[in-house]
């Protein structure tokens, strides 16, 4: 290849040489434009066949635009060794340069490619509504070592040396690198660890208290995991810490299909006694507790008949017998009225116990899961149980516990007082009667 005219060929050597530096300049520029011209047809003959994933990413706009710029330099590049009359010194500078602009597109558009890969597989996800693992960490540790290397390769181009030159003087500077990079190599350490292990995804609703993270995850990067509060607040979470300190994911329960309930009822301690025959007469009518009254009841006269056998006439004091309890019956009743509750996952562990007392009452805890996991919904059918018992607990004669407030300490103080009035007022007419 050569730029030499006849009309030029008796023109000084600098002339020559720069109409033939201007000719490789409009060369390079119309091979630019016929690049993008070529790439732009075909996009347009591969739209119908852009339901193909490795093609989305292949002939991605950014993709195909960095590409093009790659062109003009590679032209000067190769067409600068038949510029006439040019200085070996000045051609060597600028074929160097030609090669680092090269090489910093090429590598642009690596990355350009590596943003396309990301943008589809966070587009599939979204389509899918599957929770996936990010790989936005790995495309952020691999567009950070390409920007290493693309540095190290130019600065080798540009000096004119072996890029092995350049790499044992970054060798050499390893300890500064190792300080430099440090929180780089933390997160990326902890973020194999939270892939390989499928610890955090996308999606994934987690707990961090010690730093007021509470929320789905949104991203995660390289160095720093976004959490969206349920206050629409934004939590950045470095990714290190989430393998140096403990958290809390609650995907296990969203998959599971049910979350759980574990809430107390605190039961004033007077209030437990035996049932009354009138007291088990009323209850046999409640429909989901007769099975177990009728049941019981069995249970307990066989029991007293063996004992009257076995104590005589101390059979018939009520401390030697058996009886039923409201407390009792009322657990009986929770226990029945989860089983036939709709909103109740019956797959899954259901119980009703009574605790150990306690100076603020007896506590009764409620454990099982709705069929539910939406957050809405479970609090809905969590808040409709816990009425309708708190509502039927005089029904056993049983009460709620209650400290005291401020309001029952006036009560009691006014009621001796309220007393001691009627008593002052009814004194005289005692007194007058007795005359």
């Amino acid at each position: 290849m050569s730029f030499d005219i006849p009309y030029l060929a008796s023109q000084p050597a600098w002339v020559q040489a720069t109409v033939g530096l201007l000719l490789l300049v409009l060369l390079a520029y119309v091979a630019r434009l016929a690049a993008q011209f070529v790439m732009l047809r075909g996009i347009a003959r591969a739209a119908a066949i852009r339901h193909i994933r490795v093609l989305r990413v292949l002939l991605d706009q950014t993709v195909l635009a960095r590409l093009v710029k790659v062109v003009p330099s590679l032209v000067i590049q190769l067409g600068v060794v038949a510029v006439p009359h040019l200085n070996a010194d000045l051609g060597t500078i600028i074929r160097n340069l030609a090669m680092a602009v090269t090489v910093l597109h090429a590598v642009l558009t690596l990355m350009a490619l590596l943003d396309a890969i990301l943008d589809e597989y966070e587009r599939h996800r979204v389509e899918t509504g599957k929770s996936v693992r990010s790989i936005k960490s790995f495309i952020q540790l691999a567009k950070l070592g390409l920007a290493l290397v693309a540095t190290i390769i130019i600065i080798s181009i540009l000096i004119d040396r072996s890029p092995l030159i350049m790499l044992s003087g970054v060798g050499a500077m390893s300890a500064v690198l190792m300080l430099v990079f440090k929180d780089t190599l933390l997160s990326f350490t902890a973020g194999l660890q939270l892939a390989s292990n499928d610890l955090l995804r996308v999606g994934d609703w987690i707990e961090m208290p010690q730093l007021n993270a509470d929320g789905a995850v949104i991203d995660i990067a390289l160095h720093t995991v976004k959490v969206q509060n349920w206050d629409k607040t934004i939590t950045t979470i470095p990714t290190w810490r989430l393998m140096s300190e403990s958290f809390k994911n609650w995907r296990g329960m969203q998959e599971s299909g049910g979350r759980r309930i574990k809430r107390t009822l605190r039961l004033d301690a007077a209030s437990i006694r035996f049932l009354t025959p009138d007291d088990i007469d009323r209850l046999l009518d409640v429909a989901i507790l007769r099975p177990y009254l009728e049941s019981k009841l069995r249970e307990v006269e066989g029991t007293n008949v063996e004992l009257g056998r076995r104590l005589g006439e101390l059979a018939k004091d009520p401390a030697n017998q058996r009886r039923l309890t409201n407390l009792g019956t009322f657990r009986a009743y929770v226990t029945a009225y989860l089983e036939q509750h709709p909103g109740i996952n019956k797959d899954m562990l259901s119980m009703v116990r009574a605790m150990e007392p306690t100076a603020d009452g007896v506590p009764m805890e409620l454990y099982c899961f709705t069929a539910t996991v939406a957050w809405v919904e479970y609090e809905g059918i969590q808040s409709d149980i816990f009425d309708h018992l708190l509502a039927i607990l005089p029904e056993f004669g049983l009460r709620l516990f209650q400290k005291p407030t401020g309001h029952d300490v006036t009560l009691g103080l006014n009621r001796p007082a309220a007393i001691g009035m009627a008593g002052r007022e009814t004194q005289p007419a005692l007194t007058a009667s007795m005359d």
